[in-house]
């Protein structure tokens, strides 16, 4: 099989990429190890930037997100037992969309199947190789795979990675040419999806002696909350009632209960990889970078990436130009890093770290009361918040 881009990975990133790039008429094949089910019901990230509202509307694929989703002009941070609105729209002139990441997955694989192009579920033993960049036409990127039992392969001109931070595209390139970043938290987050409505209409962040905590929702009648908590933390040592009445201590809002459909804990993690490519092998989201979930940004550099992406490689269909290509990988660090940092600093500004002291403590309050009474702190906060733009 013969295709112009082969896509590793049918998460946001890499169907994205696929629609971006069938709208420009350049066919691509998606390749995915799981199943369309896990896919379309596994609850992740929930908040969209702005731009990211925009480039989804921009593929066609945002109908049901504008339907369903729920704008959200600001967010609350909650420190000294008081909410303080952080007001987007005022400060920014912008807004964020709170639309989960298992809905744009799903409005991408209807697109993807509407249009008849190739998706494949369920694929083992990927393997990519000869990636290198030649200027000799019959050098052509190859993948491998199994699929039903059969062995395939597909040849190409370029390979997204899209296959997330333990997929087999990274791991490809040789170590020589990769650069880690890296930073492990000693941290991680009890996640908590009920049928439930939310105590607020925005966000709630929260600065507690007791930890982290968060509020957050996928509609009106069901929340998404987080707290602190141990990396090896046990479930079995979290029932709902527990983890109930340790959301609201350090929310201080009394919260509507109901069932709880999911729970499971998230370690957290910075981690950037450089460069974002591999001669004709390019990285995008997870694959490339991990932020800290604190500050909203996983899905939106996914997006951000693979935006870039696509037009460096319709550049290159047009015109041959491979300018945009070579420029891909620090094109989109510049933002990477920048989204790096607020992440770190969302994540500093508001957990407890192991070796925090009443002084640290006391830092971290002061900062926040900073930013609610300060017009240009408030709006650092807001504009990063929001997203960045692309360059």
């Amino acid at each position: 099989m013969r295709t112009q881009v082969a896509i590793i990975g049918a998460g946001p990133a890499g169907l994205l990429l696929a629609q971006l790039l069938h709208q420009r008429g350049i066919e691509s094949v998606v390749l995915e190890a799981r199943p369309r089910e896990y896919l379309e019901g596994r609850v992740r990230a929930g908040v969209l930037e702005h731009q990211s509202v925009a480039i989804l509307k921009a593929a066609g694929v945002g109908d049901r997100m504008m339907r369903d989703g729920l704008p959200h002009e600001g967010i609350f941070l909650h420190f000294n037992g008081r909410n303080h609105r952080i007001d987007f729209a005022d400060l920014t002139g912008k807004a964020v969309m709170i639309y989960g990441q298992q809905e744009v997955v799903r409005d991408l694989i209807a697109a993807r199947m509407a249009a008849r192009q190739p998706l494949y579920f369920e694929v083992d033993d990927v393997s990519v190789s000869d990636f290198e960049w030649s200027a000799h036409r019959t050098d052509r990127p190859r993948v491998r795979y199994r699929m039903g039992g059969q062995e395939q392969t597909l040849d190409c001109d370029f390979i997204a990675g899209c296959d997330g931070f333990h997929g087999v595209c990274r791991q490809s390139i040789p170590e020589r040419e990769l650069t880690v970043y890296e930073r492990v938290y000693p941290f991680a987050w009890l996640g908590l999806l009920a049928e439930a409505p939310p105590a607020s209409h925005e966000l709630i962040y929260a600065n507690d002696s007791r930890g982290f905590a968060l509020l957050s929702m996928r509609s009106p009648t069901v929340s998404r909350l987080y707290l602190q908590c141990l990396p090896e933390e046990d479930l079995n040592q979290w029932p709902d009632e527990r983890v109930w009445s340790e959301l609201q201590a350090r929310l201080g809002s009394q919260l509507a209960t109901g069932p709880v459909l999911q729970k499971s804990v998230t370690p957290m993690r910075s981690f950037v990889a450089e460069p974002m490519n591999s001669g004709r092998l390019f990285l995008a989201g997870d694959a490339a970078h991990i932020v800290p979930p604190t500050g909203a940004k996983g899905m939106n550099l996914a997006i951000a990436d693979v935006q870039i992406l696509g037009q460096a490689l319709e550049s290159y269909y047009r015109s041959g130009n491979t300018e945009a290509l070579q420029a891909y990988s620090a094109t989109c660090l510049r933002r990477v890093w920048k989204v790096q940092r607020f992440s770190w600093w969302m994540t500093a500004l508001l957990h407890r770290f192991d070796t925090d002291n009443a002084f640290d403590q006391r830092r971290q309050l002061a900062e926040l009361e900073y930013i609610v009474s300060s017009r240009a702190a408030a709006q650092t906060l807001a504009e990063n918040y929001v997203g960045l733009p692309l360059s």
